[in-house]
């Protein structure tokens, strides 16, 4: 089986025991943090995936690392992975979780990216105009790209909306080339 499907059918499974015990939310948040120490401590991962290190001491070292910080529930999630050698599936589980739950949920994550930042008021008119085309909740993060030159880009999921000033221009320029 593919690690895709096995990926797939983890985050599946802790997105029904969340559900179960009303902790969706806490669950994504603590797959986060536990995604952001793995890929920003390379002497972590490099434990985690090392071949020769016995499982029961990569489980001790996550139960001292995460216990108390995640819950339970993640904290054992993490430990069957370990056992069953999965630990390279971590970050698509926490992307398909995400997924999972967005869907169940009726929500969507937009990265809006803008030339300077946006006041609070701005982001959350952006969240309802998107909401309402998109017809889902949409949970908004922010990205500064100074090369937009104004305007805005908005992506939810693999589409695009680019309301930005090089957008435009790029636009125009490409429409300028095939009329030569």
């Amino acid at each position: 089986m593919s690690d895709i499907v096995v990926a797939k059918r983890y985050a599946k499974a802790l997105f029904e025991l969340a559900s179960e015990r009303g902790i969706i939310a806490q669950v994504e948040e603590d797959l986060k943090a536990v995604v952001d120490v793995v890929q920003n401590d390379a002497d972590f991962q490099n434990f985690l995936k090392h071949p020769n290190i016995a499982v029961s001491e990569k489980t001790e070292l996550l139960k001292k690392a995460f216990e108390g910080n995640v819950s339970e529930t993640v904290l054992n999630t993490l430990q069957l992975l370990v056992s069953k050698r999965r630990e390279s599936l971590l970050m698509s589980l926490y992307t398909d979780f995400v997924k999972i739950a967005n869907e169940a949920l009726g929500q969507a994550s937009a990265i809006v990216y803008t030339p300077f930042a946006l006041s609070e008021d701005k982001v959350q008119e952006v969240a309802r105009h998107f909401g309402s085309v998109t017809g889902k909740k949409l949970r908004v993060q922010t990205v500064i790209n100074p090369a937009l030159l104004g305007g805005i880009q908005v992506r939810i999921g693999d589409r695009l909306y680019d309301g930005s000033l090089s957008g435009k221009l790029e636009r125009l320029q490409k429409s300028l080339n095939q009329a030569l």
